[in-house]
């Protein structure tokens, strides 16, 4: 069994939907996976902090057994950790939003697997997920590769936190989470969750760049991060371009190696809008 997880609201269906094509379509294995999606309402912050639904979710499981018949896609509403936890907490209005801190209560979730790999979103597959996935982090508390820019403005080990490889049983052991938790609860911090992340960690496993580019597409690239990046021309700009935005996608950045995976996604994303109406 292959463990993702995600988190998010009803927002982050495109950027799961297409990411998980990009997995399964760039994978070559008989294994099953099981994705996880962490999510909650928390509409007294924002009206449109929904949790995702369970119609998308759905939706995502049809999908996911169209490759294979075992797999699943699980929703996880963790309202109730969150409001415990966070509520009403420094980090509350996050660079990105809550969301992103859901992953901080993998260890509080009952049944969570040991090996356990987190994904952003905003990212597709450039090769076979088990590049990433085999990786041995039994000694580590989670695997993780360099900021594209951290590296050169904060510290050249300061890494990306939009795909980690957990160790779960590790970081229950030195507490990892529990401290990031407390980070995020006390502490007013830049990057919220993943600077908690750095900050509480004991070991870490570095892994080459290719497995979180957030640049650039090599041949050699697992993983193609659309994170917000600077553009130098035609005047100093940046741009949060995201894998979804297939014209974008096409006229900034030239990429057509994904077309496969954007064209299934256009047309499962117009099935599922179809057949909402007809419900």
């Amino acid at each position: 069994m292959i463990n993702l997880l995600f988190s998010g609201n009803g927002k982050v269906f495109d950027g799961i939907l297409s990411c998980l094509l990009s997995i399964f379509k760039r994978t070559d294995t008989k294994e099953p996976f099981r994705v996880y999606v962490f999510t909650m309402n928390i509409t007294r912050v924002k009206p449109e902090y929904t949790a995702i639904s369970q119609e998308m979710i759905d939706f995502l499981n049809v999908v996911a057994r169209e490759y294979n018949k075992e797999s699943e896609v699980l929703r996880v509403d963790v309202t109730d950790l969150y409001e415990k936890e966070f509520a009403y907490c420094p980090n509350e209005g996050a660079y990105c939003s809550p969301y992103t801190l859901l992953r901080l209560f993998a260890d509080l979730v009952p049944q969570m697997p040991d090996k356990l790999l987190y994904l952003d979103v905003d990212l597709l597959f450039n090769r076979d997920i088990r590049l990433l996935y085999d990786t041995d982090v039994s000694e580590v508390e989670y695997a993780a590769a360099r900021d594209h820019y951290g590296k050169y403005l904060i510290n050249p080990n300061y890494v990306n936190a939009g795909v980690l490889l957990f160790n779960l049983a590790k970081m229950k052991e030195t507490g990892l989470l529990v401290k990031a938790r407390k980070l995020i609860q006390t502490k007013k911090l830049v990057f919220a969750d993943q600077s908690a992340i750095i900050r509480s960690t004991t070991k870490k496993k570095m892994l080459p760049q290719k497995f979180n580019d957030q640049k650039f597409l090599h041949k050699s690239t697992v993983v193609r991060h659309f994170s917000k990046r600077l553009f130098y021309l035609p005047y100093p700009h940046t741009a949060n371009v995201k894998q979804w935005e297939v014209s974008k996608i096409h006229r900034i950045f030239h990429y057509y190696v994904f077309d496969d995976i954007l064209y299934d996604y256009i047309y499962l994303r117009k099935k599922y809008e179809a057949e909402r109406e007809e419900k």
